[in-house]
């Protein structure tokens, strides 16, 4: 499930279209899609609680772990780095 979507191209030429933000639900762990990772989040993933960090992901074993008003504005934070990268068009 996700939120928005955004264009992006690289300097290569290569390009396409993904979420701007999203989850999905896995045996192991949530996964949240929200950070492209051009920006540096340590202060608010140091807020959030128990997760796991891939390269734009986001894991976490339960949503009781964690703090949700932090992963609340983590997601926003995600969404307006992105948007200063490539427009985020809402779907």
């Amino acid at each position: 499930m996700g939120y928005g979507r955004y264009h992006y191209r690289y300097k290569s030429g290569r390009g396409g279209e993904f979420l701007a933000t999203g989850f999905s639900p896995r045996k192991m762990a949530l996964s949240i899609y929200i950070m492209p990772g051009y920006a540096d989040f340590g202060d608010i993933l140091s807020r959030l609680g128990k997760h796991k960090l891939g390269k734009s992901c986001l894991y976490l074993n339960k949503l009781a772990n964690i703090d949700t008003n932090v992963l609340s504005e983590l997601i926003r934070a995600g969404l307006e780095d992105l948007n200063r990268h490539w427009p985020v068009q809402p779907i």
